[in-house]
């Protein structure tokens, strides 16, 4: 059998003085939000040798809410999650799961080729392949005479 350890107790390793009111109850509840109703879903930037490869997290987004703009230097990802309506009665007592809109603009480690990008939405994950240019390309150029 294996052991789950509880960390019982007020500090969690970090203490809540000093956040702006905003930052303590945005996690809370979403009455609280003083901000414009914005999210920010997790992502993970990984570099092979030939891409670039974005994985977010946006479970609960429909694939038709997602817009993707690239850049050979940026990609822009924004899109919008909704919110299933409590019942009248219900009472939060936590309330963590963000929703509405979210944009995020990542800048790229690497200059990318527009035309060879990807994107996959699955089980509420998101991956976008990247085709980064080749470092070490030569151009020739044609010598011309007057």
């Amino acid at each position: 059998m294996e052991y789950i350890k509880i960390k019982l107790g007020e500090d969690f390793g970090r203490s809540q003085a000093g956040k702006p009111l905003e930052e303590m109850f945005q996690s809370m509840s979403p009455i609280f939000c003083l901000s414009q109703r914005t999210w920010k879903p997790q992502m993970d930037i990984l570099e092979t040798r030939d891409n670039i490869i974005i994985q977010a997290e946006v479970a609960g987004v429909e694939k038709d809410d997602i817009t993707i703009e690239i850049s050979n230097k940026a990609v822009k990802i924004s899109g919008a999650r909704g919110r299933t309506p409590p019942e009248e009665t219900a009472t939060y007592r936590l309330a963590e799961i963000q929703f509405g809109r979210f944009e995020r603009i990542l800048y790229l480690p690497s200059l990318i080729d527009t035309n060879k990008a990807s994107a996959l939405f699955s089980n509420g994950f998101l991956e976008i392949k990247l085709a980064k240019f080749p470092v070490n390309r030569l151009h020739r150029i044609k010598l011309s005479y007057r």
